[in-house]
Formats: structure tokens, C-alpha cells, sequence
């Protein structure tokens, strides 16, 4: 069985307006109520601030990597202290463990993907392909990206995302923020 039903990978650039990350929440909390699911958090501000990091001191892919990890548990704990019902994990059992306490999962995944990160270290994946990646480690039938208004087309993912989704028999759905209200109804 899996642990999950659906994972909602939350892009970071939700964070740009406030507005947009709360309705963001009310829609996660809101599916959560008929669905079991896991956030998994983008990196958003976090990652670009590694970015520039990267730009400016020439970081080895490896610490890029790394680092822009680190920059996802930052968000997820930004996302489980405003998230009702929610409670940071790190690796499977803490998610199974979560669900079952009829809780909301956030997953800050540096821990787990310091023990196994079967991904490229490079810029060409971000957290839609970690998201990916989780969504076929914990079973889960679908995956949510959230994205920002107006994103479409072959680059609203990464360069390696179709490569991360091979490994998973799940379906992908991608939610702009203008139409996140909808997420309850696709998850249900």
C-alpha cells in the first residue's frame, strides 16, 4: 500500500505574494481532508539565494546541490508553522507515521536525500524532479505541481523531470496558482 495518495509539490514562487501562499495553504489543508498527501516544499527564495551564491563564488555542483536542498527544509517548515494540521517529517516512516495521525505531512527531505539521492547534482533538477522522485519512492498515484499564474509549456518543469518520473507509475497535474482553489476537487 502506499504511504500517500498524492504528493502537492508547492513552487516557492507562491511566496512572492502573501495573498497566494495562504489561498495556497487553505487549498492543501482543504484536500488533505479527502486525501492522503505529502508537501513537498520548492525552494523558491531559498534556492535562488543559492543560485546567486552559485553565480558569484562558483560552487561545485555537489554544494549547489546540497545547499539548494537545505533551502527546501527551509520552506517546509516556513509551510508547516503556517499550514494547519501540519507537522515537518524527514524520511518514509515519519510520513507514515504522520498520516496516521491524521496530520498533514511537510517533508524537509535533506536528511533523506543525504542517505539516497539517485539525482544528478546540477541545476537541471530542482524540486519538481525531487518531488518526482519522492512521488515514486512513497507510492503515490499523483503528483501536483503548483506553479506560478501564466506557467506552461515544456519549460514549467525542469530539464530532468521526465527522466524523475519514470521510475513512478503516477500522473501529473500541474495547478496554476490562479486556479489553486481547484486542488481539493482534483485530489478528491
Amino acid at each position: 500500500m502506499a504511504i500517500v495518495d498524492a504528493i502537492v509539490k508547492l513552487g516557492g514562487g507562491v511566496l512572492r505574494r502573501s495573498e497566494c501562499f495562504d489561498a495556497a495553504l487553505a487549498a492543501i489543508h482543504a484536500a488533505a481532508a479527502s486525501t492522503r498527501l505529502l508537501v513537498v516544499p520548492g525552494g523558491g527564495p531559498f534556492a535562488d539565494a543559492v543560485r546567486d551564491a552559485d553565480r558569484r563564488l562558483r560552487l561545485t555542483n555537489t554544494a549547489a546541490h546540497r545547499m539548494a536542498i537545505l533551502g527546501m527544509d527551509q520552506y517546509a517548515w516556513l509551510i508547516a508553522s503556517r499550514l494547519a494540521d501540519a507537522s515537518i517529517v524527514g524520511r518514509p516512516d515519519e510520513i507514515a507515521e504522520t498520516v496516521a495521525a491524521s496530520r498533514i505531512p511537510v517533508l524537509a527531505p535533506s536528511a533523506w536525500l543525504a542517505d539516497a539521492d539517485p539525482l544528478p547534482h546540477s541545476w537541471d533538477v530542482t524540486s519538481d524532479s525531487i518531488a518526482a522522485w519522492v512521488a515514486a519512492s512513497v507510492g503515490a498515484k499523483r503528483l501536483v505541481l503548483i506553479k506560478p499564474a501564466g506557467a506552461e509549456g515544456p519549460d514549467v518543469v525542469d530539464p530532468y523531470f521526465s527522466r524523475a518520473c519514470r521510475d513512478g507509475a503516477f500522473g501529473v497535474d500541474v495547478v496554476r496558482f490562479d486556479r489553486i482553489a481547484a486542488l481539493p476537487e482534483l485530489l478528491a
